[in-house]
C-alpha cells in the first residue's frame, strides 16, 4: 500500500539526513571555541576537539588534555498550510548532543606524535508535531540518537607540517511515528511506528601547515559512511480486516552520508587578535536514490527505489576571536550553507533551507590546568514547498537557538 511504502522511505530518508553536516534545523556541535567563531577551525590547533576538525592539526598541542561538552538545542518549527492558512507548532523536547575528547601527547623520542579518541552526537533530538496536525499522514514524532567514535594519530612531520587521520565508527537508532488514512468503527486513524538500528564505517583526515607564526592553511576530508539498517521493525496498529496490508515485520537498507571536503585558514594580526575561515562542500548528490528491502512482501507492498535528487552543497563559515588578557577571550561568527534539499522534496522532519547563523562565545582559563568554554548559535530558517510524496503544501519557519559549553583540562 502506498502509505507503507511512503513511511518506511520517510524513515530511511530522514535517518540519512540527519547524519549529514547541519541539515535539517540541527547542526554538528563538536567544539565550543570554534562554535563561538562561526563553527569554523579547520586551519588551527583549538583544544582537543581539533580531533574532529582537523586531525592534522592535533599535532600541535603541547599539553595532553581532557575535553567534555554539550550544547542543549531549542528548536521550533511553525509550519502554514497554503490551502488553510493554518499554522501548525512543533512541542519538541530539548535537544542534548554531547562530544568527548582525550587528546594525549607523546614525549622524548614520540614528541611528533599525538594520538586522541573523539565521541560526539552529530545528532541527538525528538521532532514532536501538536497533536491532530495537518501534515499527521506524514509525521506526528521522530527521535533520533547517533553516535560517532573516532579513535586518531596525528603526527608532526616538520616545526610547521602535521598530518592526521582517525578511523570513524558511527552507531545510530531511530524511531518514527505517523497516523495512516485509514479509520476504524470509531473514527479513530491506524497508526505506525518504525524502529531501527544503523551502523557504517568511514575515515576523517587532515593536514595543518603554518605558513608563518601569524597565518595557517588546512584541510580534513571526511569520507563517505555507508549506513546499513538492518532488522529494522516496522509495527502498525489499523483495523483487524487492513491488517494483511499493513504486515508488522523487519526491513532492511544501505544509505550513503556524502563525503565532506574542507579548506580553511587562519590569519592572527597580533597576539591578541585570530581570524578564522572555513569552506565545506559536502558531495550530497551522491544520494540520488533510497533502496530498501522487505523481508514479508505482499500484493500492497514491495521492495522499492525512490528519488532523492539531493545536491551538492558549499558552506562557508568564519570568525574571530580576541582576547583582552591572558584568561579571557572572546568570540563571534557566522557562517552560510545551501542547502541540498530540492524543491519537491521539503519534509516536516527536515525542512531545511538556505541556512544563515551567528555566533558568539567566550573562554576563561582557571589555572593552567583548567578551563571553561561557552558558545550561542542562533538561526532561523524559512522554506515554502509542496512534497512530491505526501502533497504536503505550505511554509516552514525553524528558530534554532543553542547554548553551549565545555570543560577542558590540560596536563
Amino acid at each position: 500500500m502506498k502509505s507503507l511504502t511512503n513511511i518506511l522511505t520517510l524513515s530511511l530518508t530522514i535517518l540519512c539526513a540527519v547524519y549529514a553536516y547541519g541539515q535539517g534545523f540541527q547542526v554538528n556541535f563538536q567544539g565550543q571555541k570554534q562554535q563561538g567563531m562561526g563553527c569554523a577551525g579547520t586551519a588551527l590547533y583549538t583544544d582537543a576537539s581539533t580531533l574532529f576538525f582537523n586531525p592534522g592539526a592535533a599535532a600541535f598541542a603541547n599539553k595532553s588534555e581532557i575535553n567534555l561538552a554539550t550544547t542543549p538545542i531549542f528548536a521550533t518549527v511553525h509550519y502554514t498550510d497554503s490551502a488553510t492558512q493554518q499554522t501548525f507548532t512543533t512541542q519538541n523536547p530539548v535537544g542534548t548532543p554531547f562530544s568527548a575528547y582525550g587528546l594525549y601527547r607523546f614525549k622524548n623520542k614520540l614528541e611528533p606524535l599525538s594520538a586522541g579518541l573523539a565521541i560526539y552526537t552529530p545528532f541527538g533530538s525528538t521532532v514532536q508535531w501538536e497533536p491532530n496536525w495537518i501534515g499527521r499522514f506524514a509525521l506526528t514524532r521522530l527521535s533520533l540518537k547517533a553516535i560517532f567514535i573516532q579513535p586518531t594519530f596525528s603526527y608532526r612531520i616538520s616545526e610547521r607540517f602535521g598530518i592526521g587521520g582517525g578511523f570513524v565508527l558511527s552507531h545510530g537508532s531511530v524511531n518514527l511515528q505517523k497516523d495512516i488514512p485509514v479509520q476504524d468503527s470509531l473514527g479513530n486513524y491506524g497508526h505506525a511506528e518504525l524502529a531501527g538500528k544503523a551502523l557504517g564505517f568511514g575515515y576523517n583526515l587532515g593536514v595543518l601547515y603554518q605558513v608563518n607564526h601569524r597565518f595557517s592553511i588546512g584541510a580534513t576530508y571526511r569520507s563517505k559512511v555507508l549506513m546499513a539498517v538492518s532488522d529494522g521493525q516496522a509495527s502498525f496498529s489499523v483495523p483487524s480486516s487492513l491488517a494483511s496490508n499493513f504486515p508488522n515485520g523487519p526491513f532492511s537498507a544501505a544509505l550513503p552520508l556524502p563525503s565532506v571536503l574542507t579548506v580553511g585558514m587562519s590569519f592572527e594580526p597580533s597576539d591578541k587578535w585570530k581570524f578564522v575561515l572555513d569552506i565545506n562542500h559536502v558531495d550530497w548528490k551522491a544520494y540520488d536514490t533510497l533502496a530498501f528491502d522487505y523481508a514479508q512482501n505482499t500484493s500492497s507492498l514491495s521492495d522499492t527505489k525512490s528519488a532523492r535528487n539531493y545536491k551538492s552543497i558549499f558552506a562557508f563559515r568564519g570568525g574571530a576571536s580576541y582576547s583582552p588578557n591572558s584568561k579571557l577571550v572572546i568570540r563571534g561568527g557566522g557562517g552560510f550553507g545551501f542547502t541540498p534539499v530540492q524543491s519537491g522534496f521539503v519534509t516536516p522532519e527536515t525542512p531545511d533551507a538556505n541556512r544563515l547563523y551567528g555566533t558568539f562565545g567566550m573562554s576563561y582559563l582557571f589555572n593552567a590546568h583548567f578551563s571553561l568554554d561557552a558558545s550561542f548559535y542562533a538561526t532561523k530558517l524559512t522554506r515554502t514547498d509542496k512534497n512530491m510524496e505526501t502533497q504536503l503544501n505550505g511554509t516552514f519557519r525553524t528558530i534554532a537557538l543553542a547554548p553551549g559549553i565545555s570543560l577542558n583540562y590540560k596536563w
